[in-house]
């Protein structure tokens, strides 16, 4: 199988020759520092390169910025900078660039798609996670109460500039997946209730789901801490799956299984694990045998790969997911 296939067929609950051997979140500029002194040489710089570097299979992701014209998510300058609805208006004309020229980039990563080479991703910012980097965590948890014109004003403009996107890419290069960053739960739950979901986050899920799959993507939402409860929620408005799973808040992948049949999950591997050996490593990777015989799951690092582990560390750890990902260690 190549690349495509095998994610299409383990998203899918299908047969597949292995699993996938991928990390979604990459490495961060610390960890990337110190194994450059360890000796990763230092001409592989973009994180394509490095993944190529350590074998592992080929993803390219496309990261479509609400602030700037690039594929990265560069927010720090607009952090908590609107407190009204007139403040909005009067950011509103710096943020939802033009990304043409980005999404131009994609063609000939579309050829290589096609050709079962390498799995396209696109990541677009949802609902709770933009009006969050607009007004900051304690002002947005108040608005929901006092400003709930604020919310939807900047999530409707949010949604047709996700429409826009997805339009755009349609003719240039149609992702394998996508993800929705949000970020929305911490390691005791979600960050706000249900109903402050279905009021003002699901409305627009509700009209950005169908455009995602009529073009045959996989819907998953990117967040962080304990997603248990969020789980049903996002199922309600069509979203396929979550990651990262983080181990250390808590989630029980199988037990997320058990619950959710059709739920597709990435991550889960404990990050924390990573630097204290091989034992605990392979213990970490038996723990998450059960769940890899389910299917729709990909094991990898539940977050970014931490600086206290070493590049040797690293290398233990992917000789240990190439040993685990085979049929054989878990069929």
């Amino acid at each position: 199988m190549n690349h495509v296939e095998r994610f299409r067929a383990v998203m899918n609950f299908q047969p597949v020759d292995r699993l996938p051997r991928w990390e979604w979140a990459m490495w961060w500029d610390l960890t990337l520092d110190r194994w450059r002194r360890e000796g990763l040489p230092e001409r592989y710089q973009t994180m394509f390169d490095i993944s190529q570097y350590f074998g592992l299979d080929p993803y390219q992701q496309f990261w479509f910025s609400t602030t700037e014209a690039s594929i990265e998510a560069a927010q720090h300058h607009v952090e908590g900078i609107v407190s009204s609805l007139d403040d909005y208006r009067a950011v509103r004309p710096r943020l939802y660039p033009c990304h043409d020229a980005a999404i131009e980039s994609m063609r000939p990563w579309a050829d290589r798609q096609r050709r079962g080479e390498v799995v396209v991703w696109i990541t677009l910012e949802g609902f709770f996670w933009f009006p969050r980097t607009l007004m900051g965590f304690e002002k947005l948890m108040y608005a929901f109460y006092d400003q709930p014109e604020l919310i939807h004003a900047i999530n409707a403009d949010l949604l047709e500039f996700n429409l826009s996107i997805l339009h755009k890419v349609s003719k240039a290069c149609v992702p394998t997946f996508i993800t929705i960053a949000e970020d929305m739960s911490y390691n005791h739950g979600p960050m706000i209730s249900r109903e402050t979901f279905r009021a003002f986050l699901a409305p627009y899920y509700r009209r950005l789901v169908p455009a995602i799959r009529e073009m045959d993507m996989i819907p998953i939402v990117d967040t962080d801490g304990d997603v248990t409860l969020l789980v049903p929620w996002l199922e309600e408005v069509g979203i396929h799956g979550v990651l990262p799973l983080e181990r250390q808040a808590g989630v029980d992948g199988l037990a997320l299984r058990e619950r959710f049949g059709s739920l597709r999950m990435i991550g889960h591997f404990n990050k924390m694990v990573m630097n204290k050996g091989e034992d605990a490593m392979r213990t970490e990777f038996e723990r998450l045998t059960p769940l890899m015989r389910t299917g729709g799951f990909i094991p990898s690092v539940d977050h970014q790969t931490p600086p206290g582990v070493s590049l040797a560390q690293y290398r233990d750890y992917l000789r240990l997911l190439e040993e685990y990902t085979r049929v054989e260690a878990w069929a």
